[in-house]
């Protein structure tokens, strides 16, 4: 498999989880659920892991096709169904590009390859939620 994660339970609601990258990262439940909030909550972390994994792929795209774009943001907005157990059945992703030089078709080709073809999360995300995606261009 080689897909290896250990998350230590550090009493309370709070863990320690371990990362291929040797970045460990904390979860936490919030105070409304006997946490501190010292922490990523999971569901959370699952919108920044899409994000993220879009992201690389953007950016890997954006450096390879030498495109100019001097700021870049992902934001998404889920729907949690209300009966347990909760998942998101609805997610809209908004990537925003800022800058003054962007080309508009190839950042566009960028955000499509990632969508359909490279991002790994997002075809997990597709088993369970509908997504929508949707491109930005911001001139400064």
């Amino acid at each position: 498999m080689g897909n290896q994660i250990t998350t230590k339970w550090l009493g309370n609601m709070r863990f320690e989880s371990t990362n291929p990258s040797g970045h460990n990262l904390f979860i936490d439940a919030g105070e409304e659920n006997g946490g501190k909030g010292e922490g990523y909550r999971p569901k959370a972390l699952m919108l920044s892991g899409l994000a993220g994994c879009s992201g690389l792929d953007v950016a890997a795209l954006i450096k390879k096709m030498k495109l100019d774009v001097e700021d870049f943001t992902i934001e998404i907005d889920a729907n949690l169904t209300e009966e347990h157990p909760k998942y998101y059945d609805k997610v809209a992703m908004h990537f925003h590009f800022y800058g003054n030089k962007l080309n508009e078709k190839k950042l566009q080709r960028a955000v499509d390859l990632s969508v359909e073809k490279y991002c790994g999360v997002m075809e997990m995300f597709r088993q369970f939620a509908e997504l929508d995606i949707q491109t930005h261009f911001h001139k400064n």
